[in-house]
């Protein structure tokens, strides 16, 4: 009964455990560094990378220098997300970047930024500084474009402003990549993101962008004379464990046999105690997962409320033309109405008639004018009796004084 239990209860464990692992998102270990409290296992390397230099890839001193990190996996996920820490310091007028490469051949970027690079297969993600601004961008490529010949601010397919020199602390990017969307977090704020879309080998400046697998990842950065000193602290990158991923089933294939030699052996109570704790963290990772589904349903429905409600306003909007284009039609139609019957009637007699009283009202009003001016001048009286009349006055005037004078000198004179 005992044998019965042990078996049940070790075919429940192993059940949920390979529902864990099927489910559960994974850390790529061996594209990853920082993840645990040491960056590096052993003197002068990390595993799974190649050192061009150190960790610190610029220094503050001196400039112009370069540095690059490459990872030695291929990534075969086509859903994928990195987590990159870094810390920029420097001048307010030093100069450099960093770029986080995912390409099929490292060695065509080697330790090169996006302004020195060739010709490239997969993505690029820059943060630099670039007409005065701080910023990020991300840049695409399907091994056709040669970036050193071409404008390289007018190749990125997304960007925004970001000030990452000399915060003090870590900077936190995130690029996600799944079935849905591509997207650039940074500090937990969406930077940018562009929907999914397969055609990356035919317009390369398509809103949308998906990158195939089959990649590496890498970390390039280049300083100038007055540099800036880039830090990686932390690189992680994750997957979503599958059946389909070869990475995983390659890393997976030498455990099966173990575990199917452990079968036929009854697990005691520690094996039984570990295999818990075990489940116990792969339902976590699946909670977690879970919930990073929920996120994603509900960003989906949203996104389809914001497209029901764009389709609603240009359908009110397409109504509102309609209506205008009816009015129009009615004020053409009545515009045409007028002018034939404008064009189908002759209103040459009534111009004459027009011209004909005119000139009559014309003639009259110069008779009458005429004839006017007569009367009032012939009716006025003469100047010349005037002239006679002011004369007499005068005349009459003096006769009366020189009377006078003559009669006072004639008067008896008195004396007191």
């Amino acid at each position: 009964m005992m044998t019965r239990s042990q078996s049940i209860s070790k075919s429940v464990v192993l059940a949920l455990i390979s529902t864990a692992l099927t489910q559960a998102s994974s850390v790529i270990e061996r594209s990853s560094f920082g993840n645990g409290r040491r960056a590096s296992h052993g003197a002068g390397g990390m595993p799974g990378w190649t050192l061009s230099d150190r960790i610190i890839l610029t220094p503050p001193y001196p400039g112009n220098k370069r540095g690059a990190l490459w990872a030695e996996d291929i990534i075969h996920d086509l859903e994928w997300n990195v987590a990159f820490d870094f810390r920029a310091n420097g001048e307010e007028r030093s100069g450099g970047n960093i770029q986080i490469w995912y390409v099929k051949q490292p060695a065509s970027v080697g330790t090169s930024s996006i302004y020195t690079v060739g010709k490239f297969d997969g993505l690029a993600i820059t943060i630099d500084t670039h007409g005065g601004r701080p910023g990020i961008r991300g840049f695409l490529n399907d091994g056709t474009i040669d970036y050193k010949a071409n404008n390289v601010d007018a190749l990125a397919f997304g960007h925004c402003d970001y000030h990452y020199r000399n915060l003090g602390r870590p900077s936190k990017l995130q690029i996600k990549q799944s079935t849905r969307e591509f997207e650039v977090l940074i500090d937990g704020h969406t930077c940018f993101k562009t929907p999914k879309s397969r055609d990356i080998h035919i317009n390369l400046l398509s809103p949308k962008a998906f990158i195939p697998p089959g990649n590496v990842f890498g970390i390039t950065a280049a300083s100038a004379e007055s540099p800036d000193s880039f830090e990686a602290f932390r690189f992680v990158a994750t997957t979503s464990s599958s059946g389909n991923s070869k990475q995983n089933e390659r890393g997976r294939e030498p455990q099966h046999r173990p575990a199917q030699a452990n079968n036929d052996k009854p697990l005691s109570g520690g094996n039984i105690d570990s295999q818990v704790k075990d489940l116990q963290n792969r339902l976590q990772m699946i909670s977690s997962t879970t919930n990073k589904l929920m996120e994603e349903l509900h960003a989906l429905s949203a996104t389809s409320e914001d497209r029901m409600k764009e389709i609603i306003r240009i359908i009110a909007h397409r109504d509102q033309v309609s209506s205008v284009d009816q009015r129009l039609q009615r004020v053409e139609r009545m515009v045409e109405s007028m002018q034939r019957e404008i064009e189908g009637k002759d209103y040459q007699h009534h111009f004459k008639q027009l011209q004909d009283l005119l000139h009559n009202s014309h003639s009259g009003l110069l008779d009458t004018l005429h004839d006017s001016s007569h009367r009032i001048i012939s009716s006025a009286p003469r100047m010349g009796f005037f002239i006679f009349l002011m004369v007499a006055v005068q005349l009459l005037l003096a006769v009366a004084y020189v009377v006078y004078k003559k009669r006072r000198a004639g008067m008896p004179k008195k004396f007191l």
